[in-house]
């Protein structure tokens, strides 16, 4: 038998078709364990931590309908990764939606679970928020991590409104809580109007690489990769990635859009450029359907996660 026969494989377009059946994940079998798996799709519908426009918790809906079209083999990269992983769909974690709270405790104990199968997720959001909680467990397993953040905006707000926790303050969480190996933490898309002068001065204090949007306009972003990579080493990284880091005229539909983002190819080249890194996890998040008229936002998120799964560890390229 074939190897890939053992290994769970999409639903081919030629067995159904691809407007048809069940809307998971690049339409991977749902199954309710993390057991024997190397790599899972994980939603979370969150989005009761978003300080503007809402719609997040329908996003990780709206990326499995739009990833219907996505194929197993990445014809770019020769990314082959249902031939050495066995991945799956685990369906979404069952948030509290009147309690943030609660919700943020829920999606740390339930990705304490999966990682006890040595299983690295890939997450659908929801919004921002989210991205503490995971964190949270996979520093229980690996210890502080490098990260790679891409996003219009830091994150590291200390309170939003008086609240500590919400989609604007999960990496000064992250800090606080020694989540984070800061000298290894990049922060790529940064840009528009802030709430003071200083904004982007404290997450370079605490040993941040920031890379604004507008100083890699109409760039490459392969050599800012390599030295990603250099940096980083081998040492367990989370690539966290925020829709809203790419220019609203690719992926308007989001809660906190700003102009002059990244463009589609830097999105792809970020994800990319990952390839080789010791990536434990990642998410896409902040993708809002309601306002995403076209479906191209949750398209480009569908396939954003799929290239994140090509670059993880044990993916071989043909």
């Amino acid at each position: 038998m074939h190897p890939t026969q053992l290994r769970n494989q999409p639903l081919s377009g030629n067995s159904m078709p691809r407007f048809g059946g069940i809307a998971s994940m690049m339409r991977l079998p749902v199954v309710h364990t993390a057991h024997g798996l190397d790599a899972a799709f994980v939603g979370v519908p969150l989005d009761i931590g978003t300080s503007h426009r809402p719609g997040t918790r329908f996003g990780p809906r709206q990326i499995r309908a739009e990833s219907s079209l996505i194929r197993p083999y990445n014809m770019a990269t020769g990314a082959a990764p249902f031939d050495t992983l066995q991945v799956a769909d685990l369906g979404d974690v069952p948030i509290n939606t009147y309690s943030l709270e609660k919700s943020v405790t829920i999606i740390t104990d339930y990705y304490d679970e999966l990682l006890a199968h040595n299983c690295i997720p890939l997450t659908l959001g929801g919004d921002h928020t989210i991205a503490l909680p995971i964190l949270r467990a996979i520093a229980k397993k690996h210890g502080p991590v490098a990260l790679i953040h891409v996003d219009a905006h830091a994150d590291v707000n200390d309170d939003m409104f008086g609240e500590r926790i919400a989609h604007g303050t999960p990496f000064r969480r992250a800090i606080e809580e020694n989540l984070l190996m800061c000298s290894k933490v990049f922060q790529i898309g940064l840009r528009g109007s802030g709430y003071a002068a200083d904004d982007f001065d404290w997450p370079r204090q605490q040993g941040f690489t920031l890379v604004p949007a507008h100083e890699v306009w109409w760039q490459s972003l392969a050599p800012l990769m390599a030295r990603v990579r250099q940096t980083i080493g081998n040492t367990p990284c989370y690539l966290s990635f925020d829709i809203d880091g790419i220019d609203p005229a690719y992926a308007g539909g989001t809660g906190t859009p700003e102009i002059g983002g990244l463009n589609v190819p830097q999105a792809l080249e970020i994800v990319r450029g990952c390839y080789g890194l010791n990536i434990v996890g990642a998410d896409l998040v902040e993708v809002s359907p309601p306002y995403d008229t076209t479906g191209n936002t949750a398209l480009l998120g569908a396939n954003l996660l799929f290239e994140m799964l090509c670059v993880l560890p044990g993916v071989l390229t043909r």
